[in-house]
């Protein structure tokens, strides 16, 4: 088993703080394309801090899930290190008006090795609005869950919510890797989540915090009209009580950065 269930979450590759010295505008939403096109093709420099990979990301056809049709994403070789292209990989994606829908198992970067199971089975989780506005949510209710989980002799309960908001937009976007893209809109993904567990003393049963609620991931995407998404960074990051973690013989802090920038692309 992993050090620690806490540890073993900062592993995770996924969701984003963004931060650009373009200014905010309007970018036309209504009129904002997404390319879903069998074929299309996208691939990406993933920056696990100084650790680099590629991911390739491609539509593989038509799916029908939940009576629902939608275009299947899949990855070169069926690897994907980055949360982006993780998170797409093997699931559905239909467009509806000015959203993009996802459905199906969001899965962790691979070579995690998560001694636990995150139940993400998503259906019509919207991962883009192309109308909304910076901060709105784009779900009416979050994805939540209860995950239970001994470690070291200890009953974890972990509770979870995920839920994405619309972010800012751009009528020209520079890539920190200096790619300049036209008519930008953002999207956050936020994994909200508490660690509790408790312990018997003479008797007598005491619940303990081991992880207050907090968001430990925080992941955005730049999407791009008319090409996709071209830029995604995500920050993992947790902070405990210092007691519990020498209980647990954890770092009562620890953070991660990802970044995936969009090198070659085909789209239709």
């Amino acid at each position: 088993m992993k050090k620690s269930i806490l540890l073993a979450f900062l592993c995770v590759s996924s969701l984003f703080i963004s931060c650009s010295n373009d200014d905010e505008n309007g970018n036309g939403a209504d009129n904002f394309t997404i390319p879903l096109t069998d074929g299309n093709y996208w691939t990406y420099d993933v920056d696990s801090e100084g650790t680099f990979t590629r991911d390739s990301l491609y539509i593989f056809g038509d799916v029908v899930l939940n009576a629902k049709t939608y275009k299947k994403f899949q990855t070169r070789d069926d690897v994907a290190t980055g949360f982006y292209s993780s998170s797409l990989r093997n699931n559905g994606v239909r467009k509806s008006d000015s959203k993009l829908l996802l459905s199906g198992d969001l899965s962790l970067a691979s070579g995690q090795n998560l001694p636990i199971n995150f139940d993400l089975s998503l259906d019509d989780f919207v991962i883009f609005n192309s109308n909304a506005s910076n901060n709105q949510a784009l779900n009416s209710n979050a994805v939540t869950g209860t995950i239970q989980e001994t470690f070291n002799g200890f009953p974890l309960t972990i509770n979870y919510s995920l839920q994405s908001y619309g972010g800012e937009s751009f009528t020209t976007f520079t890539s920190p890797n200096g790619d300049v893209y036209n008519n930008v809109k953002a999207t956050k993904i936020k994994l909200n989540v508490s660690v509790t567990t408790e312990q018997t003393v003479g008797g007598f049963t005491f619940p303990i915090t081991v992880l207050a609620p907090q968001d430990l991931i925080i992941s955005t995407l730049y999407t791009a009209e008319g090409i996709g998404v071209v830029y995604t960074n995500t920050d993992t990051s947790y902070s405990i009580n210092s007691t519990v973690a020498d209980e647990f013989g954890i770092p009562a802090t620890g953070a991660q950065n990802q970044k995936e920038y969009l090198d070659i692309y085909i789209v239709d």
